[in-house]
């Protein structure tokens, strides 16, 4: 099993790639096959722990939070008690070709014109691409979050967003955060994360290099 590890608040952490925690709901591990990722990953039970799930929140780094999650935000796609999924939308990497994303996943590229922007999504399954987007547009493989936004496998998207028929927001993301059960839950109760409702403004349109601050300005201002 594939294990990923990174410093919260000085703690020594271990983070489970979740496909191989949920390896019931997916099978084998299958890191190179997004859609299968996808799914063996996600948590699809409802949370019988009794704790709070995250799902649909945006959650917020504390300021003194180290790297992989420096300043931070993450929109929580899945969070039960098998564990917890989430993809950072505030870490632009650069621009790309679609055709050239399409080639790395090992899909078809040809017709493929125009660009997107790609962000890093975590620190666990690198080699992953996943889309965020509006919930206009859904395939097979399309998990909605909140039905504001769903996180589908990035191949497909890629290619209908180059053919213009994909949807209308979308953030394009490889890798993304995992959390073993009941971590986030103690890191949360730590002080190591706050956490606001999901709002498609910042998890779309937002000035990128605002996007934890405004978040933020959210928390503070919050009920």
């Amino acid at each position: 099993m594939a294990r990923w590890r990174f410093i919260v608040l000085g703690w020594d952490r271990k983070c489970w790639i979740l496909a191989a925690i949920c390896g019931a709901i997916g099978g084998a591990l299958a890191i190179m096959v997004p859609a299968a990722v996808l799914h063996a990953a996600l948590p699809t039970e409802p949370d019988v722990s009794g704790r709070t799930s995250f799902a649909g929140q945006l959650l917020i780094a504390a300021p003194q939070m180290r790297e992989p999650f420096d300043h931070a935000v993450i929109l929580m796609a899945r969070h039960n008690h098998d564990g917890a999924l989430g993809i950072v939308i505030n870490q632009p990497v650069d621009s790309r070709p679609i055709a050239s994303l399409l080639a790395a996943l090992g899909a078809d590229a040809s017709g493929m014109t125009g660009s997107v922007r790609v962000f890093r999504g975590g620190p666990v399954g690198p080699d992953v691409a996943f889309v965020l987007h509006s919930a206009d547009y859904h395939r097979s493989d399309t998990v909605d979050i909140d039905g504001r936004v769903a996180l589908s496998d990035a191949a497909d998207v890629l290619r209908d967003i180059g053919r213009g028929k994909g949807p209308s927001k979308s953030l394009v993301a490889l890798g993304y955060a995992g959390w073993a059960p009941s971590q986030l839950d103690d890191e949360v109760q730590r002080g190591a994360w706050v956490t606001v409702p999901e709002d498609p403004t910042l998890v779309f349109d937002d000035d990128r290099a605002k996007v934890w601050t405004d978040a933020l300005a959210l928390h503070k201002t919050g009920p």
